[in-house]
């Protein structure tokens, strides 16, 4: 007899969840290799602050998956963005996806796909045809597998001024 999983749901984040959207934030970041910790404290800082008027104006969408006691397993989140028309997409509004983070102990369980799957239903929702995140390594298999391609983007992240 197979053990049977236990069961799972997803739930809205809402602005009481900042402090858990933060600390996603930073685990995620940890884990690909930043150890500066004052940069990441600055980080947090300025996050909590930037996400709180986002998700307060309905401009972010997040979600968790949790268990049936409520424990927070993973999260997602998605920036709602106004963006120039271009050749590929005439409309003015793209979806940023972010903040995709599982905790390892819960890693290879389908909850980052079942947190994916709730964001692309609510872009299509919006009706929203452009979709774009930055992929960690360990995340790249499961966004091609959704259908998400690598682009041409180029960029600089220049010094603060003196």
């Amino acid at each position: 007899m197979t053990a049977m999983a236990p069961p799972f749901s997803i739930r809205p984040a809402t602005t009481a969840d900042l402090p858990l959207i933060v600390f996603q934030r930073r685990a995620m970041f940890e884990e690909m290799g930043i150890r500066d910790r004052s940069a990441l404290d600055a980080m947090n800082a300025a996050f909590a602050d930037w996400m709180k008027g986002r998700i307060e104006r309905g401009e972010y969408r997040g979600w968790f998956v949790t268990d049936d006691r409520g424990a927070v397993l993973a999260g997602a989140g998605m920036w709602l963005q106004e963006s120039s028309p271009s050749p590929h997409d005439s409309s003015t509004r793209r979806a940023y996806v972010m903040n995709v983070y599982t905790a390892p102990e819960y890693r290879r369980q389908g909850h980052a796909r079942r947190l994916m799957e709730a964001v692309m239903e609510c872009v299509r929702e919006q009706g929203i045809r452009t979709v774009a995140l930055h992929a960690s390594d360990a995340g790249r298999a499961l966004y091609e597998s959704l259908g998400l391609k690598s682009t041409n983007e180029m960029r600089i992240v220049l010094p603060p001024k003196e």
